[in-house]
């Protein structure tokens, strides 16, 4: 997701804190359209609803942040009712932004989102923060490392609980260009082949070749395909809904450049995330793909494959194809294309279940 959380919310009003900030009135609870909570067991979602006293406060330290200085923005979420909620922990900075919870404008434009675009299973027990009545989470981020602050101006910052919301006042700050903040550092890294490998055991490594394999299959069945008589067929519909020209000739241009991609770039796969998903890339730094503890154990091909992984990742890298992840799942991503057959047309997973054909659809 680039610069709002979609409709995926767990957060129902705001309260904007300190000279600089105003406040934004409640809204109505959203959270049941979350295809990641909608996964989550019964028990999880009644705790989770009940979210209405739930606020949040940005704050800054300062107006203006010079190049030299971490742009350091405070994200406060106070639960102010009388029972316990749970949020998803990826929905929350506490482990720094995994979506982008904050929507950037610098001098009335919108700021792209830098930082990790990750694949995830269901949501599980573990993957819930429990916020207890009074109880408050802080976390301090620094915007470089999440948004593109190369250029110089008045930045304004709004948590996105409603998006397009007339009455959310928000947060402005100046603040000097600097490089991005996101770069990784290339470690060790061993190349077989085209394809580089960093933090990788030789079994982790042979692994990932067979899966590029599976996936390099997968690209060249698709584009195949996409190459063939554009018609509403079932695998076409399913994944990206209604058929249109300009949609069919948007998915083939996308599988064309996956498939470029698996044929001729050099590949780096990073073998050191220990978090619960199955991978996550850099947007604007190709050709990497950080392998995550739920990759490992996914089968080579069928349905949220290795295989499929890698498309899902390929296709989020913006001189590929520069999807976002709007939802989640295969439900959900049928659900998109019935829906919103754009928004599907920009969904990684959409794109990963549409290479993985399955079931199998002609």
């Amino acid at each position: 997701m680039r610069n709002m959380l979609r409709g995926r919310h767990w957060l129902v009003g705001c309260i904007v804190s300190a000279s600089l900030l105003g406040a934004c009135a409640p809204e109505e609870e959203v959270l049941a359209g979350d295809p990641q909570v909608a996964q989550a067991q019964p028990q999880e979602l009644a705790a989770a609803r009940d979210l209405r006293n739930v606020t949040a406060t940005l704050s800054v330290e300062k107006a203006s942040f010079s190049a030299s200085e971490s742009a350091l923005v405070t994200i406060t979420l106070h639960n102010e009712g009388r029972h316990a909620v749970k949020l998803l922990r990826w929905e929350t900075a506490v482990d720094g932004l995994e979506e982008p919870l904050l929507q950037v404008m610098r001098d009335g434009e919108p700021v792209a989102y830098e930082g990790p675009h990750f694949k995830r299973a269901a949501a599980r027990a573990e993957d819930f923060l429990v916020l207890t009545p009074g109880e408050r989470l802080t976390s301090t981020v620094d915007l470089a490392e999440f948004y593109d602050l190369s250029k110089s101006g008045s930045y304004t910052l709004r948590y996105d609980v409603a998006p397009g919301d007339s009455r959310a006042h928000a947060l402005t700050v100046s603040i000097e260009g600097r490089a991005s903040g996101n770069a990784q550092a290339p470690g060790d890294v061993t190349t077989l082949g085209s394809v580089a490998f960093s933090k990788c055991d030789a079994t982790q490594q042979s692994t990932i070749l067979q899966a590029v394999s599976a996936s390099s299959a997968m690209a060249n069945d698709s584009a195949t395909y996409l190459n063939g008589t554009p018609s509403g067929t079932p695998r076409y519909t399913t994944w990206f809904g209604a058929y249109s020209s300009s949609g069919w000739s948007t998915a083939k241009s996308h599988f064309t450049a996956i498939k470029d991609a698996l044929d001729t770039k050099p590949l780096t796969f990073d073998c050191g995330c220990k978090k619960s998903y199955y991978a996550y890339v850099y947007p604007n730094q190709p050709y990497k793909v950080f392998l995550c503890r739920v990759f490992w154990s996914a089968p080579m091909t069928g349905t949220d494959s290795k295989g499929g992984t890698i498309i899902h990742e390929l296709s989020h890298f913006t001189v590929v194809a520069g999807t976002d992840d709007w939802v989640y799942g295969q439900s959900g991503a049928k659900s998109l294309a019935s829906s919103d057959p754009t928004k599907a047309l920009n969904n990684a997973d959409n794109h990963e279940y549409f290479a993985e054909n399955t079931p199998f659809q002609q």
